[in-house]
């Protein structure tokens, strides 16, 4: 084969595919058997897709005559798929440190909530920022999660409430497409609270009439490309009515269901998810044995977020029960200003201390499962031909070390490689 490609990945002590057989998504048995080949090498074509992945001496018999751009010897390091954070909201004004310490000291979300902190505190600081500001906060947290092995992230919108916010947020997420190499799923969330001063009924009137009509628009003329809806379907937030005809809604304008459910509250949002054949809901700390038994029958993604539990001590996401009722699990690091996390290896890290997950399924749910949850794992979260050339380079002998370690990414991490370009080469830590 005497042609030119984008980058060879030769001699890795590890490469973890996660699965080989084009599988959309793993669950029971799979998820703790995940497919990895002892020193082997990959190939990466000059469109970003990847061509060959095997062991590496077949590799290099078959690829002896190519040449390459780039070529990497990862003897003695692991190569494992980019990571998938299925649930981030990157785009805001204004932090909350100061709300951490009204939490630590005892205040429940909806106490804060109620304080006028929280969603509203955060809506009021983002609809009075510029595009261009709201643009460079979210670019500098893109490139931070690219530092720590996230090559594809979902972006919500949500702290507009309103029609001009929630665009201007949505054209932010279109921009950083075009700014940053990491891939991006967008996901308008505008009904993420109800606004100050109306009710809910009001609220969901103006998502339907006024919101979704011009979110389409939009998108029809291609100026806007946004791939989710989600609602957060809670407690003295949105009932169960409203996040029907919210979704349902935006499930005839052709976008995925994805949304935030049985949070605080039991509300039985997972069934209605299984119902209207929502792709994932996240969250779920409070969901009841029906909601997840609906979830796997209806393959719905649980998107399960370690860090909110952890940061605002709620019970944890019942993951075991989960993985047990055969649910697809994936992972999230809900980047937001309340919880203000930047590293799935740190969401591993805590979904398998906390949550009781093993690593293989940890890691699993934050590649391919994760990628299923945004539609997305036919091209994404697993390292098989033709899929995207998007991996990281451990440098450590083992795959486990990047959720074994407790933070220290940045030792850890030697380059992070998106569509076969290397977008994150950590040389420093190499030569202390």
């Amino acid at each position: 084969m005497s042609s030119n490609y984008r980058l060879l990945v030769k001699n890795a002590k590890q490469v973890v595919l996660i699965c080989n057989n084009g599988e959309k998504y793993v669950t029971k048995h799979e998820m703790q058997n995940l497919c990895v080949i002892e020193n082997g090498s990959v190939v990466i074509g000059s469109d970003g897709l990847i061509k060959a992945v095997g062991p590496a001496e077949i590799i290099r018999a078959q690829y002896s005559e190519a040449s390459f751009d780039k070529v990497i010897d990862a003897a003695g390091m692991c190569v494992l798929p980019g990571l998938v954070d299925a649930h981030t909201h990157p785009v805001w004004a204004g932090d909350r440190v100061h709300e951490f310490a009204m939490k630590l000291a005892g205040a429940t979300y909806m106490d804060v909530h109620r304080a006028g902190g929280g969603i509203h505190f955060t809506v009021e600081h983002t609809r009075a920022a510029r595009s261009s500001e709201l643009l460079a906060s979210l670019c500098s947290r893109l490139v931070r999660m690219q530092r720590a092995g996230t090559t594809l992230v979902e972006c919500k919108s949500g702290y507009g409430l309103e029609l001009q916010t929630e665009l201007k947020m949505l054209e932010v997420i279109e921009e950083a497409r075009r700014s940053v190499p990491i891939n991006i799923s967008s996901t308008y969330c505008g009904a993420h609270a109800v606004p100050k001063g109306k009710t809910v009924a009001e609220a969901t009137e103006d998502i339907l009439r006024v919101q979704l009509p011009r979110l389409k628009e939009k998108m029809s003329a291609g100026t806007l490309r946004v791939d989710n809806i989600d609602v957060f379907c809670e407690q003295g937030v949105f009932d169960l009515g409203s996040t029907r005809s919210i979704l349902q809604a935006g499930k005839d304008m052709g976008l995925n269901i994805n949304f935030h459910g049985d949070e605080l509250h039991p509300m039985n949002s997972a069934q209605l998810g299984a119902e209207l054949g929502a792709l994932a809901i996240s969250h779920l700390e409070e969901v009841t044995d029906e909601g997840i038994a609906a979830m796997a029958t209806a393959k719905t993604a649980a998107v399960l977020l370690p860090t909110t539990a952890y940061i605002l001590r709620l019970p944890q996401p019942r993951a075991r029960d989960m993985l047990d009722a055969g649910v697809i699990v994936a992972l999230g690091s809900d980047f937001n200003p309340n919880a203000y996390c930047c590293s799935m290896p740190l969401v591993m890290h805590l979904a398998c201390v906390n949550m009781r997950m093993s690593m293989p399924e940890a890691l699993a749910a934050a590649t391919i499962n994760a990628a299923y949850a945004l539609g997305r794992s036919h091209t994404h979260g697993s390292l098989e031909v033709r899929k995207h050339g998007d991996l990281l380079i451990l440098n450590a002998a083992r795959w486990e070390h990047l959720i074994y370690q407790l933070g220290g990414h940045q030792e850890l991490i030697r380059y992070v490689v998106i569509k076969g370009n290397v977008v994150y080469d950590n040389e420093k830590t190499m030569n202390l």
